[in-house]
C-alpha cells in the first residue's frame, strides 16, 4: 500500500486494501440508530452491536458479521451517500466531503492510540444490546 494513498487517489481509485484502510476502527457505525417517528430525524444511541469488542472497538467476528447479524450493513463506494448517518469524523465521510483525515486517525499516527486518547472511540462510553434496555434512554449525540 503506497504511503499517505489517501492525499493522491480518489475513493474511487482506491484498492480494497486501501479501502478498508481508511476506517479508523472507532466502532461509531456499530451503534444502533433511532428514527424518531414524528420528525424521522435519525438518532444516535450508545447501544453498540453484541459483535462489537468494547474495549479494541472493533467487530469480534468482521468475517461472519453478516451472516450473524442480518441489519449490519457493509460500507461500499457507490452506496456511500445512502450512508448519511456515518459520524462526521468517519475518513470515508470526509473524503467523501473533500475534507482532509483528522491528526488523530490511524493512518496518519500508525495506531489507534491517538484515536482512543482524543476520545474519538467507542471505548468505554457503550452498552451492548443485550444490557442495553429501552434504546430512547440511551440516545446521544458524540457519535455524530
Amino acid at each position: 500500500m503506497q504511503a499517505d494513498f489517501w492525499y493522491s487517489k480518489t475513493l474511487a481509485e482506491m484498492s480494497d486494501r486501501e479501502w478498508e484502510a481508511l476506517c479508523d476502527g472507532c466502532g461509531k457505525c456499530c451503534l444502533n440508530k433511532l428514527i424518531d417517528e414524528e420528525t424521522d430525524e435519525l438518532v444516535h444511541t450508545n447501544v453498540a452491536c453484541e459483535l462489537l469488542n468494547t474495549h479494541s472497538c472493533a467487530c469480534s467476528d468482521y468475517v461472519n458479521r453478516f451472516a450473524r447479524v442480518p441489519d449490519c450493513l457493509k460500507i461500499t463506494r457507490d452506496k456511500l451517500a445512502d450512508y448519511y448517518w456515518l459520524p462526521s469524523t468517519c475518513a470515508y465521510r470526509l473524503l467523501a466531503e473533500g475534507k482532509a483525515l483528522p491528526s488523530w486517525h490511524p493512518l496518519r499516527t500508525g495506531s489507534k492510540s491517538a484515536m482512543h486518547k482524543a476520545g474519538q472511540s467507542v471505548r468505554g462510553k457503550v452498552v451492548h444490546e443485550s444490557r442495553a434496555g429501552d434504546w430512547e434512554d440511551h440516545i446521544i449525540t458524540w457519535a455524530s
